[in-house]
């Protein structure tokens, strides 16, 4: 594809996103090898927890903090910016706040909208790529559980409770996408699924039919990118063939073209800890392709895992290398 720029597409939102989109941003702005990515991340808008929801409540904002990480993942700025939107205040009226978070909440106050807001976030941070969010109303999901149980908003749904499995999530009412995230991916070369918590950061993108419409009638390979651990109260115990039946209902019976799955055991000290949690690593149950869908596997950790204080989040412990997973992605990616 000389001369001509891979369209790729990340979705999801949160942690997982921001590594690939990373590792992505590195390979493709490598000074010594620059590689022709166009790199467009469409983010999640569903997040009502944390600094993103005490936002959202108080000032009745866009919620901010999946967009943030997207653009830190992008930005080719100075490292000082990077760190302050990704400094969290740890005292004071500000505790649990990030500060990208109220900047680009003041931005969306100023201007009067969050597009505004979001394309000069883009200009400080030089950005190299695009971020969509997939819709700009507020909007809300919720999830409907097998013992009938229906649970409302992202904040509650992400809750570590011990509860029914659940069955399908929705949109909590009608809401419109934003257009620009069904365009780019019907012109996607490539689209990256995940990685992230199937049900509150990768899911809700698609509860919008023209997004799915999309996805579903776009040309391009698609490849999922599988969890390291099991969320519990989401996918407690889920096997790999789970997370792909998981997707079925709202993108079909093949929903990609391929998935790559971490084969390296997770380190015994930091599987300690997740399991105290009630947290299992993914089994990868597909010897075949199914539905000729392509396992690819690999040694996709990072090899940075710090212990973390038991008021983070578990999952934080463990994580791809932004790094490794470019480098297998880029081996599908025909630059």
């Amino acid at each position: 594809m000389a001369g001509k720029k891979s369209q790729v597409v990340v979705i999801g939102g949160g942690t997982g996103t921001f590594v690939v989109l990373s590792g992505l941003k590195s390979a493709a702005s490598n000074a010594k090898n620059p590689l022709g990515l166009a790199i467009t991340a469409i983010v999640t808008m569903m997040d009502s927890g944390g600094s993103t929801g005490r936002l959202r409540d108080q000032y009745g904002v866009l919620p901010p903090g999946d967009i943030r990480q997207a653009l830190v993942a992008l930005s080719d700025s100075d490292e000082l910016w990077r760190k302050l939107f990704l400094y969290r205040f740890e005292e004071g009226d500000f505790r649990g706040h990030n500060f990208g978070n109220i900047f680009l909440a003041a931005l969306e106050r100023i201007s009067g909208s969050f597009q505004k807001a979001l394309y000069m976030a883009q200009e400080v941070l030089q950005t190299q790529g695009s971020v969509i969010p997939v819709t700009l109303k507020q909007a809300n999901i919720v999830a409907h559980l097998t013992d009938g149980t229906v649970i409302h908003g992202e904040r509650l749904i992400d809750e570590q409770d011990e509860r029914a499995p659940i069955v399908r999530i929705a949109l909590e009412e009608n809401v419109e996408p934003n257009p620009e995230a069904a365009q780019k991916l019907l012109e996607a070369d490539v689209i990256v699924v995940g990685p992230g918590d199937i049900y509150t950061s990768i899911l809700p993108n698609f509860l919008f039919p023209e997004v799915a419409t999309a996805y579903q009638n776009s040309h391009a390979h698609k490849i999922y990118i599988a969890n390291l651990m099991n969320k519990k109260g989401q996918t407690d115990n889920y096997t790999l063939q789970q997370y792909i039946d998981a997707f079925k209902p709202y993108l079909g019976e093949r929903p990609f073209d391929t998935i790559i799955i971490n084969s390296t055991p997770v380190p015994h000290e930091q599987l300690t800890y997740y399991k105290e949690h009630g947290e299992t690593p993914i089994i990868n149950d597909i010897s075949q392709p199914a539905h000729d869908m392509r396992i690819i596997t690999g040694d996709l950790l990072s090899p940075n895992r710090p212990v973390i204080s038991a008021s983070d989040v578990a999952r934080s412990m463990v994580r791809h290398d932004p790094h490794r997973l470019a480098k297998t992605l880029l081996q599908l990616i025909h630059v």
